[in-house]
């Protein structure tokens, strides 16, 4: 997939970015490069290779550094709640802005 220029005054106007002359095929080029990078990597055949869980898996074993999942602070909903203009079940409630 190749960018034209006019491709990247639109992705530009629809970011609400002012790109010069210069930034626009700056931007073509390492956009264009990238979806290069893309093709080729789509190009690899990779049926009968399952995923690895770390890049490094393919190297030697590893084992993935988990810590337990802890409870580290106290629950303190209610006086977070305390200066809300108005909470019900433990939520906030805020006026419908969409009809």
């Amino acid at each position: 997939m190749q960018l034209s220029p006019s491709d990247i005054s639109r992705i530009a106007a629809l970011a609400r970015l002012e790109l010069g002359n210069a930034e626009s095929e700056r931007t073509l080029t390492q956009l264009n490069g990238f979806f290069d990078l893309v093709e080729k990597m789509r190009a690899v055949d990779t049926t009968g290779l399952e995923p690895m869980a770390h890049p490094v898996a393919s190297i030697r074993d590893i084992a993935l550094r988990l810590r337990e999942d802890l409870v580290s602070e106290p629950d303190n909903r209610s006086a977070n709640q305390r200066s809300a203009p108005a909470t019900e079940n433990g939520l906030f409630l805020v006026p419908r802005v969409i009809e």
